[in-house]
This record gives structure tokens, C-alpha cells and sequence, in this order.
């Protein structure tokens, strides 16, 4: 792969979403992700017991099902079932939150060789009212500021949507298996001093059903308490291993 991935060919992205019960809304996330160039579209279900997975193939997707919960144990089931030619690998929630539209927005920084991660925050840009909870907004704020004050990164969100070189992605040793993923790719990527970029994407409503995390006031305590517990174990981990 070359510093510009599209200096010989096509760059392959393939994109990622992890669901669990979104049947109202994941055909349609699946086919605003195909119309962005995307070449392939890789939904991982955690076990849904309506018809997310039907739904999503008939938009399009390839569908897997990881049975062992987990949010990043189902993004790294995704992760390994991603096409071995993949130059970029695309993250997105399957609720329609996350607007499909900016994924050029995303991926065009990395293919021209100016960023190898670029991430989409959700606090920028315009919101629709109540697409966000206040535990996530608050969980962006104290997150970001934890990593400029370690790390003197300047990421303003934990968002899920997000783009990575597939190359620098394996490099990283992604371990995380629950929701503090997203929070460790964010920690590996400014510890490891890689190339990064933040652009504005806003937040729309989830089309439907509700939420894992901010419709669950005991999920959203859980997932707030992984995330704490990551940033603590991990900001250890790679200190150790920088000495």
C-alpha cells in the first residue's frame, strides 16, 4: 500500500456495523453505506431475535453472527471477516444515527495520504434534537479531555464512526472486547503518534427501536463504568510498553 492508496487503483473499503435488534433500520443503513463507494458492507448481529439479519442482506450486506456478547468482540468479528484487499476499514452503528453521507468525508484524507484515521465527531456539526443523551455528551467531554491531557490528543467525541488505513488498524493490537473499544482505537492512535483527523458530522435521531446504551440508564451505567475502566488499565498498559 502506498502513502496515497489511490495513486494505482480503486481504494477497497469495507464497512463495518455491529447491530443488535435494528430491523427498522438497518436496510436502510446498509444501502446509504453502498451508495457512498463503499465496496462491501460487513454487518455483524449479536444474537437479534427480530429481522435485522434478513433485512440487511437484502440491502445488500454481508451478514455474520457473533453469539458472544460484546461490542468490540462483534467489531472484531467484522474486522476478520473484512475482505483481505480492504485498503480502508469504515465503522458505523446500525441505528442510522451515524449519516452515511460523510463516509467520503471520511475516507478521502486517508486515500490522498494526509491521515491514516480520521474520525467523525458527533458533538460538531449539526444535531437533531435528543440524538443525543446527556451521559453521552457528558462521556465525549470527559473523554476528550482525558486524551488531550495524556495523550495531547485533540478528539472531541467518542464516536463509533470512524475510518482506519486497514494496515495501521492490525498494527494497533485492538483488545478491548465491550464498549471501551472505541475509546482504546482513540488511545492506541494518539499513543502510537499516528497521522489523525476529527471532521464534523453531527448526529441524527436513530431511525428506530432503542438504544443499547443511552435507552438503558443500567446499560449506560455499565458502559460509562467499561469505559472508565479501559482508559485507567490501558493508559498503564501502553506506558509500560513506551518505557
Amino acid at each position: 500500500m502506498t502513502n496515497e492508496i489511490g495513486a494505482r487503483r480503486h481504494p477497497v473499503v469495507s464497512a463495518v456495523i455491529p447491530c443488535l435488534d435494528e430491523e427498522i433500520a438497518i436496510g436502510q443503513v446498509v444501502t446509504a453505506v453502498l451508495a457512498q463507494n463503499v465496496s462491501e458492507v460487513v454487518v455483524v448481529d449479536g444474537g437479534s431475535r427480530d429481522r435485522t439479519t434478513e433485512r440487511a442482506e437484502a440491502a445488500g450486506a454481508r451478514v455474520i453472527v457473533e453469539p458472544r456478547a460484546g461490542y468490540g468482540r462483534a467489531i472484531q468479528a467484522g474486522i476478520a471477516k473484512a475482505r483481505d484487499d480492504a485498503d480502508i476499514v469504515v465503522f458505523l452503528d446500525g441505528d442510522g444515527s451515524d449519516p452515511a453521507e460523510f463516509i467520503p468525508d471520511l475516507v478521502s484524507p486517508i486515500v490522498a495520504g494526509q491521515t491514516v484515521f480520521v474520525l467523525g465527531s458527533r458533538v460538531r456539526g449539526p444535531r437533531e434534537p435528543g440524538s443525543l443523551a446527556p451521559q453521552q455528551l457528558f462521556a465525549a467531554y470527559v473523554g476528550g479531555l482525558l486524551l488531550r491531557l495524556v495523550y495531547g490528543a485533540n478528539f472531541t467525541d467518542l464516536s463509533p464512526f470512524r475510518a482506519i488505513r486497514r494496515d495501521e488498524l492490525i498494527h494497533l493490537g485492538m483488545k478491548e472486547e465491550t464498549y471501551g473499544w472505541n475509546l482504546e482505537m482513540l488511545m492506541r492512535v494518539a499513543a502510537a503518534r499516528l497521522p489523525a483527523l476529527e471532521i464534523a458530522v453531527g448526529q441524527r435521531r436513530r431511525i428506530g427501536g432503542v438504544s443499547k446504551v443511552s435507552g438503558n440508564l443500567i446499560t449506560g451505567v455499565k458502559a460509562a463504568w467499561s469505559i472508565s475502566a479501559t482508559f485507567v488499565r490501558l493508559a498503564f498498559e501502553l506506558r509500560t510498553q513506551q518505557r
